[in-house]
């Protein structure tokens, strides 16, 4: 790797600064949080400034705010962003951890359409494809989406409407199948036990965008003979962590449970 360019790290610390607290500073703040001269940060500031990353705050003479140059670049970033791809690499990384399938799927209407998986090494092993569409109700990750919508939305989605069970297991009444979905907004974490397939039982969180919207889930399904009560722990610790790390890579900022 090449030599960092002081003056370069510098200004990138500063705006930085800007992604904690109430989203303005001033001079003397960054001085004492970065530890920098005075002078130093004078000079970063008003060429910051100068090139619309940071824009002064009218009623609070001295202080800074993000400028314009840092939302068109985070847009820029934003339209590259392709999440089945993402979705893909994170699914990749927490596949490796636990050696079990792992899947990254969107709602549509109510169904999940499968848009990324990573299959385990093992032996015995769930059988799906990227592209399958299931019914929403009867999957992890489908009931993690559906617990995610607001009110107006699932009952648009449920009311009048057929529930099929694909397994004995499957949620089929109207009303339990709230009742379960708001225990999963509650804990943050859908886990589904054969509902979608007899032989598999599975765990899901929300990946969400930049804007903390819920545009996806991340699952971890695992054959009964390898499912325990302390896996299902295990698990539901890694697949947050993974969802939370493809929300990151999608632009989401903290508070993702």
């Amino acid at each position: 790797m090449g030599r960092l360019v002081p003056a370069v790290t510098r200004a990138l610390d500063i705006l930085e600064l800007f992604l904690a607290g109430d989203g303005t500073l001033s001079a003397p703040e960054v001085t004492r949080k970065l530890q920098l001269p005075r002078t130093t940060v004078h000079e970063l500031l008003t060429t910051l400034a100068a090139r619309s990353y940071l824009v002064p705050v009218p009623e609070q003479p001295g202080r800074y705010r993000l400028g314009v140059r840092t939302y068109q670049l985070g847009s820029r970033y934003a339209e590259q962003l392709d999440l089945a791809a993402e979705g893909q690499r994170v699914a990749r990384e927490v596949a490796e951890t636990c050696d079990e399938t792992v899947h990254v799927a969107i709602l549509e209407d109510t169904d999940v359409i499968y848009i990324a998986k990573v299959d385990s090494t093992h032996a015995v092993r769930m059988v799906s494809a990227a592209g399958r569409r299931l019914p929403a109700h009867c999957t992890s990750v489908g009931k993690m989406l559906l617990a995610s919508l607001p009110q107006h939305e699932l009952d648009a989605r449920i009311d009048g409407r057929e529930l099929a069970a694909m397994t004995p297991n499957s949620l089929t009444d109207p009303d339990e199948l709230r009742a379960a979905l708001a225990e999963i907004r509650e804990r943050g974490i859908a886990i589904e036990h054969r509902e979608s397939n007899p032989d598999v039982s599975c765990v899901a969180a929300p990946v969400r965008d930049s804007a903390g919207r819920v545009v996806a889930a991340l699952s971890i399904s695992v054959p009964m003979i390898r499912w325990s009560e302390e896996r299902e722990t295990e698990l539901a610790e890694l697949v947050a962590k993974g969802a939370d790390d493809l929300s990151v890579s999608l632009g989401h900022r903290g508070g993702v449970r």
